[in-house]
């Protein structure tokens, strides 16, 4: 029988802390004591790891869910999962939710006064074909008040979900659009120390990914471990 490998130590430049004050929600469920790792056993490394439907083309396409077209600027965003090594990772499974055009989600805690969109849910999933890569055609989300602090909004985001080979293995992060002037008052986004990996969380404009006259394009890289990794909510899950 082989010993577990350690847990994998994160760069904590790179990856915003459990606790972190300016996001006032961190005091409250951030741990307060050293965290126990435990080694994965069968059950966790051979468990189900993409739930009972299974993915299909159109579940990546977020402006084709409903019977009409949904509100706002519609957008491509397409990249890589890559490891350590920059090698492509295939058969990742990808989620994507966010709010729609006027910044609000789908979800009965939110109470933000904006329009909900019936067309629109802001969810959606892939998997990465043999060279790594996805891509999910949506609309670009709004901005949100989120009263962290005095008038605070949260940037548009989108949040990302890469699984990997069971469902203990995700990573959770959040991609940002290039030049949002929120960026500077966001503590969730300033949570990660190091400017170089905040800028990596950050799409960028991608004229090759755009389809004329219809949406514009993003790209949008998700690495794993290593110097250049994308920075994740929640280490180690």
């Amino acid at each position: 029988m082989t010993t577990p490998p350690l847990p994998y130590a994160p760069d904590l430049d790179s990856h915003p802390p459990y606790l972190h004050p300016p996001y006032a929600s961190t005091i409250l469920r951030a741990p307060s004591r050293p965290l126990i790792p435990l080694p994965q056993g069968h059950n966790e490394l051979t468990g189900p790891v993409f739930g009972t439907d299974r993915v299909v083309p159109g579940d990546s396409d977020l402006t084709h869910q409903h019977a009409g077209d949904p509100i706002g600027e519609r957008i491509i965003v397409a990249g890589r999962v890559l490891d350590t090594g920059g090698r492509p990772v295939p058969g990742a499974l990808v989620e994507v939710w966010q709010t729609n055009a006027a910044g609000r989600y789908v979800h009965s805690l939110d109470r933000h006064p904006a329009p909900l969109d019936p067309n629109f849910t802001g969810s959606g999933r892939c998997l990465t074909d043999p060279d790594g890569r996805y891509r999910f055609v949506t609309v670009k989300p709004g901005a949100y008040p989120w009263r962290n602090h005095h008038n605070a909004w949260r940037p548009a985001h989108i949040h990302f979900s890469v699984f990997g080979a069971s469902i203990t293995q995700r990573l959770v992060t959040q991609m940002y659009f290039p030049g949002d002037p929120l960026f500077g008052q966001d503590p969730v986004f300033n949570s990660i120390r190091d400017a170089a990996a905040r800028e990596r969380l950050v799409a960028a404009f991608d004229l090759s990914a755009t389809r004329p006259e219809w949406a514009l394009g993003y790209h949008f890289d998700l690495v794993l471990r290593g110097p250049a990794a994308t920075p994740f909510e929640g280490r180690d899950l």
